[in-house]
């Protein structure tokens, strides 16, 4: 599992709020607002110009607002300067709210647990995170139906929480529980992640059971999570969990590498040489290697990190293969010899894996 962070607050029903404070305020005033001056709008600045002064101006809103004792106001002004990174200012309005709003107080657990916008002190690190794990408890008993898939993403919080052990003690039998919840059977509006992570969860050797795994995989990649659709190709491919479709495993691999998935990436490498596609083989395995940052990636495609590094790995030694063998790209055992390298150094255990297969199986 991945270092913790928090998932974001579902910002559904931010715009909305926004729309009904700014049509409650009255019209001179807006004006007033929209004829400031003091921000240039020259050409080539202009767009960004405009988004600053519009920014600005929903927060003089908001502001006034929030000294009404508009509720949704405080929580839109802490949303606003936790997405600029303004922690500290952040934490007040969300503090302010923390027991009218679930919302707020989500963000607030948030704040505690990742320590945003908190004087970092190895006495009160603890503290800090008892207190956002309190705050997620409550969120996740909550009974709204209004916010119910916020509720959902923090039971799936509270569940990633018990399994890493951080904040809490750890206990893989609560993180079940909890990410069971927070799945809800695989409704569509359940949080998808805890899909994907029961698939994840029932795929380790103390509680694998790969038909669950499989169940969960599917539901979650039928609801759109792309490492499940990933999992879901090497399951069938190497019949984990369901018999073995070298068909059905193709067209799950291959759609979810178009969607960047580095981790299906590499296993559709494999699946190429494997089926003798060697130039197909090589042309995706080059890609994955032109692959630097394995961060971004991680960010930008939501996939677990260390399933990326398995991608790359795996891809890259397939693509030295292709080199050593002049399958489907000019012989260079100096180029092979380049890629096992950087697979090891990706991923060690991996590459002796790939190796063992290569030598004991001939391939």
């Amino acid at each position: 599992m991945e270092p913790w962070r928090l998932l974001p607050v579902a910002g559904e029903n931010c715009s909305t709020s926004q729309e009904e404070l700014l049509a409650d305020k009255p019209v001179e005033e807006l004006e007033s607002l929209e004829n400031e001056d003091d921000i240039p709008v020259d050409e080539e600045t202009s767009e960004k110009a405009n988004q600053a002064k519009l920014l600005k101006n929903l927060m003089t809103v908001l502001k006034v607002r929030a000294k009404e004792g508009n509720i949704k106001a405080h929580f839109l002004l802490g949303q606003l300067y936790f997405e600029q990174e303004l922690y500290k200012e952040a934490k007040e309005y969300f503090e302010k709210v923390e027991n009218h709003d679930l919302q707020g107080l989500y963000q607030l657990g948030v704040m505690y647990y990742d320590g945003l916008g908190i004087t970092p002190h190895p006495i009160f690190f603890s503290q800090h995170k008892n207190k956002g794990f309190k705050c997620l408890i409550k969120v996740a008993s909550s009974k709204s139906n209004v916010h119910k898939h916020l509720i959902h993403v923090a039971q799936y919080c509270i569940g990633l929480a018990y399994f890493q052990g951080f904040g809490i003690q750890q206990s893989y039998e609560d993180a079940e529980r909890w990410w069971l919840l927070a799945a809800d059977n695989g409704h569509p509006q359940a949080c998808v992640k805890a899909q994907s992570m029961l698939g994840m969860f029932y795929s380790v050797p103390d509680y694998q059971n790969f038909e669950r795994a499989f169940f969960w995989h599917t539901e979650a990649c039928g609801n759109g999570n792309l490492e499940s659709q990933g999992a879901l190709g090497v399951m069938y491919k190497f019949g984990i969990g369901v018999h073995k479709n070298k068909e059905s495993a193709f067209i799950c691999l291959k759609e979810a590498a178009n969607r960047g998935n580095v981790y299906a990436m590499g296993i559709l490498v494999c699946h190429y040489y494997d089926c003798k596609m060697f130039t197909n083989a090589v042309h995706l395995g080059s890609k994955v290697n032109e692959i630097t940052d394995f961060e971004k990636v991680a960010q930008d495609t939501d996939c677990l990190y260390r399933f990326i590094l398995k991608g790359v790995s795996v891809a890259i030694f397939y693509l030295g293969r292709c080199f050593e063998r002049g399958a489907g790209i000019r012989k260079s055992l100096e180029n092979a010899q380049k890629c096992y390298l950087k697979s090891f150094n990706v991923e060690p255990q991996i590459y002796c894996d790939l190796v063992y297969r290569k030598h004991h199986l001939n391939l």
